[in-house]
């Protein structure tokens, strides 16, 4: 009989992606640990049995708490770690609150390092032939596809790609394999967490106020989202593959992040606007501009 995996995963709020993927490993046969800053905020994990864990990933006492509660669980190891923790937020760049835009970087990045550097040696004392690191980070980070109104945002998850990119290679000597998983649109409760996007009363977006907010705030069509359990079920098939891929494509519009590594950059400008509300914004600017040569 093998011994039972084990893995730890951040992010865990009811209705997050990172619920949805511990109950998917979980389903999988994993023992799973699932975080989130409060445990209070994770009924469905203790609904399903499934250990939970206070983590907030920004606090270094915390993580220490975290990694001496699951060595004194599994007797000091662990098999794969989820870096699943993230932030959203949505303004134009040209608007962005500065301590807004360092608490972007500090959860959607930085926390990649403190947290994997704090369980590098539970992986690294697994029994397992290899083991796991996988960073969930957006295809809005990838080159070519930063999405208007969400710049902040984009540029944390494009750091989150580039460290793991990094830590792939730095890590495979050892044994741990690391993986981006870049996931498209899925539903969840991420506008929900995060900010309540309203374009400052003296923004030069204001013409096109309402066209612009309502994609700022998710206020957009959900028929390209894909639902988080099947996302979840298909993510974790391709991280628990004998040969995970270096890069997961999963969720709505995922494979534009594919696409826009292989076409001339700019070459889906015309999707992103429509999806931001640019292409209104552009339409009301030359109407005032018409309007002032008359």
């Amino acid at each position: 009989m093998k011994p039972e995996r084990t893995v730890l995963v951040t992010g865990c709020s009811d209705g997050s992606l990172g619920s949805a993927l511990a109950l998917a490993f979980h389903a999988a046969g994993w023992r799973v640990f699932a975080s989130a800053r409060s445990v209070s905020k994770m009924a469905v994990m203790k609904e399903n049995g499934i250990g939970q864990v206070e983590l907030d990933v920004q606090s270094s006492e915390s993580i220490s708490r975290a990694v001496k509660t699951i060595q004194a669980q599994t007797g000091g190891s662990l098999d794969a770690l989820v870096n699943n923790a993230g932030l959203g937020y949505s303004m134009p760049i040209m608007d962005t609150d500065m301590g807004a835009l360092r608490q972007l970087f500090e959860l959607n990045a930085y926390s990649i390092v403190t947290v994997s550097r704090a369980f590098l040696p539970l992986l690294l004392a697994s029994k397992q032939a290899k083991t796991l690191i996988a960073n969930n980070t957006s295809g809005m980070g990838m080159l070519g596809c930063g999405m208007p109104f969400q710049g902040g945002y984009s540029a944390s998850k494009a750091a989150a790609a580039s460290l793991t990119e990094s830590l792939r290679m730095e890590l495979a000597p050892f044994g741990v394999q690391v993986v981006n998983i870049v996931t498209g649109r899925v539903k969840s409760t991420f506008f929900q967490n995060s900010n309540d996007a309203v374009l400052p009363k003296d923004s030069i977006y204001t013409v096109a106020r309402e066209a612009i907010e309502g994609p700022m705030n998710g206020r957009t069509s959900v028929s390209d989202r894909e639902d988080a359990e099947e996302w979840a079920k298909r993510v974790v098939q391709d991280l628990t593959s004998v040969n995970p891929p270096h890069l997961v494509y999963r969720g709505g519009q995922a494979g534009t992040g594919k696409l826009a590594s292989i076409f001339p950059l700019g070459t889906w400008d015309w999707l992103f606007k429509k999806w931001s509300g640019i292409d209104v914004l552009e339409q009301e600017l030359k109407k005032r501009k018409d309007h002032g040569k008359s």
